[in-house]
């Protein structure tokens, strides 16, 4: 009987096997994108005879019908292929290798049509942060309009179930349909066409909650709420990631996050607003979030189209005269076009063609998929054990707790969307430059003390001043941790992790885990404060957020600077290397440079680049102009 080949000897034959394929397409051999065992990250392009490339890129012309783009192509297909090289490259006129540096010199000197798109879809986001706020002071009135009391001596048990599963609705809504929508609407209708779909459900069920005349009625309307929230958070982070140059693309797409604070803190600003207007309150508060949905629905078809669903659908074309409208010069459109063709090319061999089932199972099957699906779902799972949503949700009954009166809960819960809003901005610049990774890894311990700290207030004598400002407090400053790190990564991070013929359903795999939780979250927690009380219910997500940095830590690849195409090599890399990496290597490494304050120690670094990448032109330029 013959012997089994063992995992080494299939590894060596599939090899064997692409080192054949690519040499009969003029390239140098791949990498294994489902078992990158050596951390290696490739550029598909290095390594082809330019007489090759350009023979490759003419077929290409020929085959999509841009023969009159050819020449521009061969030059964009070189600087891909070589990025760092760009300068040596004598076809390339100075006006064109101007640009190219400014892509690293004045990275945010991009074309007005990239800000616009990305700004006016991310005010989708505000919907949602209006929407937490608005039934955050709601929820001070309408359960007593209802008969569900769920505090004072009237209050039960059934009442607090009842206003956690209405407040929930939005989430169970998301979670079980509207993210899992997104991946058949994309297919049909694009980025744009579900965007404006979304935005229809976020218009429409907003107003109708403002007319609801039991607490039934008004679960109906914030379940299709849901839908609408669903599918716009499983494609807006899509978009602007598929949109924006790698340089800037965290910085840009959590813009959603950027705006998902201001709809909070808006929606903290509407419920003073309404404060003092009577009964009708908790219903202007909640029928104000339709205000943010209005200019989605008129401007999103101003704006482009994503490229890459366009190559996605075989319309190069159309393509790429949205990369022109997305780029500073046709020459970076050109280059964008072709070398995302050459990846997602790179992609089909491993991938080949699926629906929408079996994309779904290839979620937890294909390897690199799969790393994919696990890192995003750590960041998603992490965005709801932080407890930051016990704060969007229920700071004005948690202000109440702490004893104060209405109107003092209302402007202490302004105070935190205030902070949220201000502290957001730091990660535009930061998330691009430390990272995803990072960023949660600084701001994880210091939101789990300062949730700690927070709780154990409620131990402050009432009568004390000093209990609800020691509270609101370290509230504020868990909200200023929170901001930069864990509120803009996950939806950046999730938006850009998957391969292209994954990014729909991997993205509703990421916003469902999220809002899914969200929902668990605002169903228990008000059970939760009246078992727990407010210093245990505080202290058990301190926990929570102990544990999930330690997920993130083993779990979490960083991300930042790499095109998206160049990420499947990331993600490649098998999750036991990653895992040993950190423990054997970065722990010891971290606990010697920074306990121990060893200055000497390096540490080595995971992944080794094969021939020139996207982020190689940053240190090329800059250490030109140094």
């Amino acid at each position: 009987m013959a012997e089994k080949p063992t995992i080494a000897q299939l590894d060596e034959s599939f090899d064997e096997y692409d080192a054949t394929v690519h040499a009969e397409r003029g390239n140098q051999k791949s990498i294994n994108l489902n078992r990158n065992v050596t951390a290696r990250i490739q550029n598909p392009l290095a390594g082809i005879p330019r007489a090759t490339l350009f023979k490759n890129v003419e077929e290409f012309a020929v085959e999509v019908g841009m023969t009159e783009h050819t020449n521009l192509l061969q030059k964009g297909a070189l600087v891909a292929q070589d990025p760092p090289a760009f300068e040596s490259i004598e076809l390339l006129d100075e006006v064109e290798k101007d640009a190219l540096r400014n892509e690293v010199l004045h990275k945010w000197r991009q074309p007005w049509s990239l800000y616009f798109t990305v700004i006016l879809c991310s005010v989708g986001a505000a919907v949602q942060g209006w929407d937490q706020t608005g039934s955050n002071g709601a929820n001070l009135s309408w359960p007593i309009e209802f008969g569900v009391p769920d505090s004072g001596k009237d209050a039960t048990d059934y009442n607090t179930w009842i206003v956690g599963i209405v407040n929930a609705g939005p989430y169970i809504g998301s979670a079980l349909l509207g993210c899992w929508l997104s991946d058949p609407l994309n297919f049909f209708l694009g980025r744009r066409g579900v965007i404006f779909f979304s935005a229809i459900f976020c218009l429409i069920p907003v107003i109708g909650s403002a007319f609801c005349q039991n607490w039934q009625q008004l679960f109906v309307t914030r379940l299709l709420l849901g839908i609408g929230m669903g599918a716009k958070a499983s494609t807006v982070p899509i978009y602007a990631a598929e949109n924006c140059p790698a340089a800037i693309r965290g910085g840009l797409v959590m813009s959603w996050q950027m705006w998902t604070a201001f709809g909070i803190f808006l929606g903290f600003c509407a419920n003073l607003a309404v404060y003092n207007v009577g009964d009708i309150a908790w219903r202007l508060q909640l029928g104000s979030a339709f205000i943010p949905a209005v200019p989605l629905v008129i401007g999103v078809y101003f704006c482009p189209e994503s490229p890459r669903w366009y190559i996605k659908k075989g319309r190069f074309q159309d393509a790429f005269a949205s990369l022109c409208r997305l780029r500073n010069t046709p020459l970076q459109a050109a280059r964008d076009l072709y070398y995302i063709h050459a990846q997602i090319t790179e992609e089909a061999d491993i991938i080949g063609k699926s629906n929408y089932v079996t994309r779904f199972v290839e979620l937890f099957t294909i390897p690199r998929v799969r790393r994919a699906t696990l890192a995003s779902f750590v960041v998603m799972l992490a965005q709801q054990m932080c407890g930051i949503n016990i704060i969007a949700f229920y700071s004005s009954t948690v202000f109440k707790e702490a004893g104060a009166g209405d109107l003092q809960a209302l402007l202490a819960s302004f105070g935190f969307g205030l902070v949220n809003f201000v502290f957001a901005w730091p990660a535009v610049w930061t998330i691009d430059t430390y990272g995803r990774r990072a960023l949660l890894l600084f701001t994880f311990p210091q939101m789990a003390w300062t949730l700690l700290a927070a709780g154990l207030c409620f131990l402050i004598p009432e009568e004390n001043r000093a209990h609800l400002g020691m509270i609101a407090f370290f509230i504020f400053l868990f909200a200023a941790f929170y901001s930069p790190g864990e509120g803009p990564v996950p939806f950046t991070y999730s938006a850009e992790v998957f391969p292209l013929s994954h990014r729909e359903v991997g993205m509703s795999w990421a916003v469902a885990t999220c809002l899914f939780w969200a929902a668990v979250l605002s169903i228990t927690f008000p059970r939760l404060l009246r078992a727990f009380h407010p210093v245990g219910a505080f202290a058990f997500y301190a926990g929570l957020n102990v544990t999930a940095l330690c997920l993130i830590f083993l779990f979490v690849p960083e991300t930042k600077q790499r095109t998206l195409e160049e990420l499947d090599y990331v993600f490649a890399v098998p999750t036991r290397t990653h895992v040993s990496y950190q423990l054997k290597k970065a722990l010891p490494w971290w606990v010697k440079r920074y306990i121990l304050r060893r200055k000497d120690v390096r540490l080595e670094p995971l992944y080794r680049f094969e021939g020139a990448t996207a982020a190689d032109q940053l240190i090329a330029v800059k250490g030109m102009a140094d």
